[in-house]
């Protein structure tokens, strides 16, 4: 039995729920939605779904790859596959979790797999022993079968390499390094488009540009008549609504924006307060700002609007822009320049009646402006020659709620970074500002050991010390020159800074440590979720972490 005073989340959500057409509610959740509940609450079925459909194939079992794998199959990813052809080690078993002493001699692939798979029975696993090499250089058809690629541990030459048989595929590829105290990783995943982005603050309501439906259920409340406490359950947007269209009277029908007229509306509501602990007028005071925030299609969408692959729908088209061209041509004509309208409600101070009253007023304006984007967006397939069900009624409606936050990411390739370096310039001035907190070192660090890995020089840490420390400082040298940093700066920035940075890499030997590792493996995965499930804003395009400083850096570069 309800309470008559609501904190209305749970009764909102659930009201969402049933005015949904064909939702179908249970009393109980099955196995499934109790084993993953909290992963549901973050992306809901549908990225669950995702995830639970993704084939994901790591090359290289090193100890941050089966940390990274570890959070992800813990999730539910519907398959991996672990490529390696190297056998477990006593240094090994000292250094990742997923292997012991029962191990040794045994092929790395097989026994991290079978570990993994303790974690999720219901995860598919699959091992490999051959190197990642051997896929790279000579069968690239085995990365047809996979969603994600994750890398770890691979030489420039093979990554750049791997990068273009994904670029192909339209495969995403995470690309990681982790030695000693530092980690870096890198998001190769061409056009990456999210409809559901989780803003902090969503909520919508059309304060300023109220439906007529909003003002009819507003002209139903008598303040004057009212009993004190059906006074303290008026939903604060019927507060704001009833009391604007008084201000306006007396504003030259303008809402009240400037700063000094947001005051002086909040102590218009406070004088109408009877009790100083009425919940509802607090919220709305508290909501004031809103009517200065005027309701309009956000640039970044009108961004999206003007895109080539908006304005030009063919039957190659993805469902993205489909819909996006179905939005775009619904805000010109039906929306009045607005977009869908939401349609859902924040918690707040109310009766039961009042809430479920107002909920269904802007639920039905949801589904009023859903109907009319699914009619476009039929017209539109039908155009191209597709079928006008060809895209899901489910994806149109997702769109249609948070089309004021969908954003496009176009990340850039491997090959541009390191073949044509467009952002060289940017990467030269990060390295001269001698910031300590500045990450781009261990870039620079990373790179030039890729460069004697490259010239099949003996690994760095393998050598005596100063021998090594020497080789891997000429190596940082090329890679600077590379970018066209004039001798004298290069010299300058090794000697001021840069020089530790080799030294301690070199003292690193090659090695992962644990925590490290376990960090960085939270931080990928976290990133490959987001890019599986379409869900949340991923890095662009580097991330690099310094354990020394306890500090992370996200580069486009």
């Amino acid at each position: 039995m309800l309470c008559d005073e609501l904190e209305l989340h749970a009764v909102g959500q659930a009201l969402d729920e049933l005015l949904v057409p064909g939702t179908i509610m249970t009393a109980v959740p099955d196995l499934k939605a109790q084993k993953y509940d909290r992963q549901l609450r973050l992306w809901a079925a549908s990225g669950q779904a995702a995830l639970e459909n993704a084939q994901v194939c790591l090359l290289n079992a090193t100890t941050t790859g089966t940390e990274i794998l570890k959070n992800l199959i813990l999730p539910g990813i519907g398959a991996f596959t672990i490529v390696d052809d190297e056998v477990v080690s006593e240094i090994d078993i000292q250094r990742n979790f997923f292997l012991d002493t029962s191990c040794i001699g045994s092929p790395k692939s097989k026994s991290t797999m079978q570990f993994l798979q303790e974690l999720n029975v219901d995860v598919k696993a699959n091992y490999e022993e051959k190197s990642a090499g051997y896929y790279i250089d000579e069968n690239h058809a085995f990365f047809d079968q996979f969603t994600m690629v994750i890398a770890t541990s691979l030489h420039e030459a093979h990554a750049l390499k791997l990068a273009s048989i994904c670029q192909a595929r339209n495969t995403p590829l995470f690309l990681i390094k982790c030695v000693g105290f530092a980690g870096m990783f890198r998001i190769q995943a061409g056009e990456h488009t999210i409809i559901e982005t989780h803003p902090e603050n969503a909520t919508d309501l059309r304060l300023d540009v109220p439906f007529p439906e909003i003002l009819e259920y507003v002209k139903s409340f008598n303040f004057a008549n009212m009993d004190s406490s059906e006074h303290g359950h008026v939903p604060f947007i019927v507060i704001l609504q009833h009391f604007l269209q008084a201000w306006k009277l007396s504003h030259d029908g303008k809402l009240p924006e400037s700063y000094a007229e947001r005051n002086e509306f909040k102590e218009l509501l406070k004088k109408e307060m009877r009790s100083f602990d009425e919940e509802n007028f607090e919220e709305a005071i508290a909501n004031v700002w809103r009517l200065a925030s005027p309701s309009k299609v956000p640039d970044k969408v009108k961004e999206i609007f003007k895109e080539p692959k908006c304005e030009n729908i063919t039957k190659e088209s993805s469902n993205f822009w489909i819909i996006a061209r179905a939005i775009k041509d619904f805000v010109y004509h039906e929306g009045a320049g607005l977009l869908p309208t939401p349609g859902k409600l924040p918690d707040m101070k109310a009766d039961t009646k009042s809430y479920v009253q107002l909920q269904q007023i802007y639920r039905q304006k949801a589904l009023q402006d859903l109907e009319a984007v699914k009619a476009r967006v039929q017209s539109l397939l039908t155009e191209v020659g597709l079928l006008p069900d060809a895209i899901d009624a489910r994806e149109i409606e997702e769109f249609c709620k948070h089309a004021q936050f969908v954003k496009v990411i176009r990340y850039r390739s491997l090959e541009d970074e390191l073949i044509r370096k467009v952002h060289k310039s940017e990467i030269s001035q990060w390295l001269e500002e001698s910031d300590p907190t500045n990450n781009i070192v261990h870039y620079i660090i990373f790179r030039a050991a890729d460069r004697l890995a490259n010239n099949q020089i003996q690994s760095v840490g393998q050598k005596e010390e100063d021998a090594a420390v020497k080789a891997l400082e000429e190596a940082t040298r090329q890679v600077l020159s590379s970018m066209d940093i004039p001798q004298d700066k290069v010299t300058y920035m090794l000697d001021s800074h840069l020089r530790k940075y080799v030294v301690n890499f070199v003292r690193y030997n090659g090695s992962e440590l644990p925590n490290i590792a376990s960090l960085m493996g939270g931080l990928v995965a976290q990133e490959v979720i987001k890019v599986i499930t379409r869900q949340y804003i991923p890095i662009d395009n580097t991330c690099i972490y310094d354990g020394m400083t306890a500090t992370t850096s996200i580069y486009d570069l």
